[in-house]
């Protein structure tokens, strides 16, 4: 197949690249730097070369303004909802209007889009919840509709946390558990749906020809307490995990609305459509997944 790729130079899409690679694809790289670019493109200008897209047989767009990078001002979630939504429209306008446009169009977006659900299960026919990620997520999806008219599938990747020691989340705490100054997060009863980037690159191949469209949790299917990633995290690292970081801690640092939409909403996603495609998780449950990924 000959895959386009938005991000591809970011964490995931840049292992999804040599995944895709390593199995005989050919990947076209768009991004905004003309240095990396096989195609160039400036969102915020509304600019792409499109006629370089012209008999790709799939689109994988992942590129976006990093959500917790930065303190959530107004003017960062102004670019966080901008980056997501008119590169979307971008893309999905410019698969639109191609003389020979792919059949399939991976999308990303996220599990934000639930909201808080406390411990309640939630699958893809869930309905979206409430908060600015929520929002965000939703208005990243409908930016896919002139694709989805023109006939294209369209998938859209809702996307847990990554887990990576090289990157994100995970590359941020560890120095801590290392020296044993891990522990809970305010009372760590909130549900973190994850996934191991190298599921996360499988399941993004697979759903380029599983023929599945709409929504799809792109997460393991046992998401975890905080208390219960504390714990495993611990475990795998070999340390003790008694400490207890009140909820102040992470708001005072990342800023309330921040914190409390990345750190304490709590989101309980099942990866209904995978599972019932028979998709196998290398890393289904968390203590195989981060004994796998921090024990190689």
């Amino acid at each position: 197949m000959i895959v386009a790729i938005t991000g591809a130079t970011g964490t995931i899409g840049s292992a999804v690249s040599a995944h895709l690679k390593e199995l005989g694809n050919e990947i076209i790289c768009i991004s905004r730097n003309r240095k990396l670019a096989d195609v160039y493109w400036s969102p915020s200008e509304g600019l792409i070369e499109s006629e370089s897209l012209n008999g790709i047989d799939a689109m994988i767009h992942l590129a976006g303004e990093s959500i917790g990078e930065r303190r959530w001002s107004q003017n960062q979630k102004t670019k966080i909802l901008s980056s997501r939504v008119k590169g979307t429209e971008l893309i999905s306008k410019t698969l639109a209007e191609l003389d020979s446009p792919p059949e399939i169009f991976l999308s990303g977006s996220a599990t934000g889009f639930y909201g808080d659900c406390g411990s309640t299960q939630v699958n893809e026919k869930s309905p979206k919840g409430n908060g600015f990620l929520a929002e965000v997520a939703a208005d990243w999806e409908i930016a896919t509709k002139p694709a989805e008219e023109a006939g294209i599938r369209v998938t859209h990747l809702r996307t847990g946390i990554v887990l990576d020691p090289q990157s994100g989340m995970l590359k941020k705490i560890l120095p801590l558990f290392k020296f044993g100054l891990g522990g809970k997060l305010g009372n760590g009863n909130q549900y973190w749906s994850w996934i191991t980037l190298e599921d996360e690159v499988r399941l993004i191949s697979w759903l380029l020809s599983a023929g599945i469209q709409g929504p799809v949790n792109l997460t393991a299917p046992e998401p975890v307490t905080n208390v219960q990633f504390t714990t495993a995290l611990g475990s795998a690292l070999g340390r003790p995990t008694v400490i207890s970081v009140p909820k102040f801690g992470p708001m005072l640092l990342a800023g309330k609305e921040l914190a409390d939409e990345l750190i304490f909403t709590s989101t309980r996603a099942i990866p209904s459509v995978p599972l019932a495609g028979d998709f196998k998780f290398k890393h289904p449950s968390i203590d195989t997944a981060l004994n796998g990924i921090l024990n190689t």
